[in-house]
């Protein structure tokens, strides 16, 4: 941390900056200039309280040099995390592709979806049981009966399966049908829902907040991995600008710029970071190039018919013709689908 003093600053303002530091159990090294005076602090600033700091008289600027997250950085671990659900590691050579209906609306519906999704590729299978919509009287999901057609649908086609979990009160039951638990982008400061999905030991995948920036974003992963689940996966499914054709601005420049950031696995959800079916293969390629470890994409049989999210599911069909287009960028990156 970097505290910078004002011009002619009394020595006293100077003086209580330092003791604050030491108070905190850091080394503050005052720099004595011509015009003005900065205090350098040693250790692990992001204990030290910016508000009581700038509350000093004389104290004009406050900044870190260490991010305000932890264990999710990469000065915790240089190396990238590989997540493990089963036999599928996201974040290693393959690229893992997370395909299904938005909501699960009926068994059979979901079955004949997962069929088709593993025979082109896909390797997980996702499909809302809970749904957060933004009018109460829209579909809320199947709920619990919705998660067993989920289990059931594993069972007959080996697929995993990632479903979102909305309530703290219903991480452990979704743990019980999900190999990985979605956490949504209404939910990203859901601090209650973090913790508790930190608590269990199941992979969690988080999706960006519709407004968050990088780090806030990492401070939610931070809130997971702090409870002792270290297994999360970072979700950009695009941000709310003042663009209004698409339903959502798909930030591309997220991937590359999260694997500077941190170690976490990034995945890609060009559904809803889009909002347009005609925009989703496309932006499905652009994220596979930017070096994205995955995608999650909502496909039905008949995406005219699905209750949720029409316009922006694409067919099985389509599904199938961009999982052959996948694998040919995915070997541009000497990765595999």
């Amino acid at each position: 941390m970097i505290i910078v003093m004002k011009r002619g600053a009394k020595k006293k303002s100077v003086k209580d900056v330092i003791e604050l530091v030491k108070q905190s159990n850091l080394k503050p090294v005052p720099l004595y200039g011509t015009e003005r005076t900065v205090v350098a602090v040693i250790g692990d600033e992001r204990i030290l309280h910016k508000d009581a700091l700038q509350a000093i008289s004389d104290v004009e600027n406050v900044m870190d040099v260490l991010k305000p997250y932890k264990l999710v950085s990469k000065e915790a671990k240089k190396k990238p995390s590989k997540v493990r659900v089963g036999d599928l590691v996201f974040g290693g050579k393959d690229i893992i592709i997370m395909a299904g209906p938005c909501a699960v609306e009926s068994e059979k519906k979901l079955l004949d979806i997962a069929y088709s999704v593993k025979k082109s590729g896909a390797r997980v299978l996702r499909g809302g049981a809970f749904k957060p919509r933004t009018g109460p009287y829209n579909f809320q999901g199947l709920a619990e009966k919705g998660l067993k057609f989920l289990s059931k649908t594993r069972k007959k086609t080996g697929l995993k399966i990632i479903t979102e979990v909305m309530d703290p009160r219903d991480v452990k039951l979704v743990s019980k049908h999900a190999d990985i638990l979605q956490i949504g982008t209404r939910n990203m400061q859901n601090y209650a829902l973090l913790k508790e999905a930190g608590r269990i030991n199941k992979p969690v995948l988080l999706k960006r907040g519709m407004a968050a920036t990088y780090d806030e974003f990492l401070l939610a992963a931070e809130y997971i991995m702090s409870q002792g689940n270290r297994e999360v996966i970072l979700c950009e499914r695009g941000i709310k600008t003042f663009e209004r054709y698409t339903r959502n601005t798909l930030d591309i420049a997220a991937v590359p710029a999260l694997k500077q950031l941190t170690h976490l696995p990034v995945v890609v959800d060009p559904s809803h970071g889009t909002g347009k079916r005609s925009l989703v293969c496309t932006m499905s390629k652009a994220a596979i190039a930017a070096g994205a470890d995955g995608l999650l994409l909502e496909t039905h049989t008949h995406p005219e018919k699905s209750i949720v999210d029409a316009d922006q599911t694409i067919s099985t069909g389509e599904f199938r013709k961009l999982m052959q287009d996948l694998k040919k960028i995915a070997r541009i990156n000497e990765r595999k689908i």
